[in-house]
């Protein structure tokens, strides 16, 4: 069977991946090359974050967490060091007491944590998928040409024809291919600072506030703006995020800046993921698109067999 990709983001490459390995014959198109892509700016942190509905997103995000666990693990066991997936130990911290996570269930283990920054009273610590974007997204690529996919830059004005299925993961731009306005974009900046061996992550959702050390830089964020899509870093901003994170992360503070970025997250009251036809849906994950990836990509394959 053929199929059609629309989207070069993760989940589109992820989607692509599966449907290969199931023996159909896959071509990518899209506007932004992966590395221009969303996903190319995300910390890449394993975490469901602004994606609907609960229940769903947490079976989609076990599976997810089971792949990248599986990739980060040493070569000689399975795992793929080229892949740029580790697990790292970190910690999401509170100003208020609070109850275990509704997506505790897809995560190997969650502790509560008393070691805690000066004016926080809660928190939990467990190990996640840290993916190393830059690395990953040119390794999904590496897999869909390995298994025979094709990867083309098209402009597109609507969805294609041509194929036995299509496969529509085409994120915001599926306000225009799929006339859904439902979907809108969340702005997210995040400033990269050098790495000052920083070895685990730190979270506080109020700011949103992260720091996600990678191998060569450390991530920080950043901005929750709905309905803004300004992709130009602003340096106010980029001040008020390395203040916040050097809360979490003393070391910040005398750490050299290397860059800034602005990602729009496709955010949607719920992802949509179903079949219309010969078209399967597959967009608006807010920003878990990495966390759902693999998850959405088995159901993805489920749909198209169907």
């Amino acid at each position: 069977m053929r199929v059609i990709v629309v989207g070069a983001g993760v989940v589109g490459l992820t989607c692509a991946v599966r449907l290969l390995e199931g023996g159909h014959r896959v071509d990518v198109v899209a506007r932004d090359l992966p590395l221009e892509t969303t996903s190319a700016v995300a910390a890449a942190l394993w975490y469901p974050y602004r994606a609907l509905p609960r229940d769903k997103v947490t079976g989609w995000s076990r599976t997810s967490y089971a792949v990248f666990d599986a990739l980060a693990a040493p070569r000689d066991v399975g795992g793929d060091p080229e892949s740029g997936v580790r697990m790292v130990l970190g910690t999401e911290v509170f100003t208020t007491a609070q109850a275990d996570p509704w997506w505790a269930a897809a995560v190997a283990g969650l502790d509560r944590e008393t070691s805690l920054p000066r004016g926080y009273v809660d928190g939990w610590t467990f190990a996640t998928p840290v993916v190393d974007m830059p690395v990953y997204l040119p390794w999904l690529a590496g897999r869909v040409a390995e298994l025979g996919g094709t990867l083309t830059r098209l402009n597109l004005r609507a969805l294609p024809e041509g194929a036995d299925v299509l496969v529509n993961c085409s994120g915001l731009g599926a306000r225009l291919l799929g006339a859904d306005r439902s979907v809108v974009p969340v702005r997210g900046q995040v400033v990269y600072v050098e790495q000052v061996g920083l070895d685990r992550w730190w979270l506080d959702g109020e700011g949103p506030t992260y720091v996600v050390p990678r191998g060569r830089d450390i991530v920080v964020g950043g901005t929750d703006e709905e309905g803004e899509w300004s992709r130009t870093p602003d340096p106010e901003t980029a001040r008020e995020i390395l203040d916040r994170g050097a809360r979490l992360v003393p070391e910040l503070r005398r750490a050299r800046v290397l860059r800034h970025k602005v990602g729009l997250r496709p955010v949607r009251p719920a992802v949509r993921l179903e079949r219309e036809g010969d078209v399967i849906h597959c967009y608006g994950h807010g920003g878990a698109g990495v966390t759902l990836s693999w998850g959405v990509a088995d159901e993805v394959v489920s749909l198209a067999a169907g």
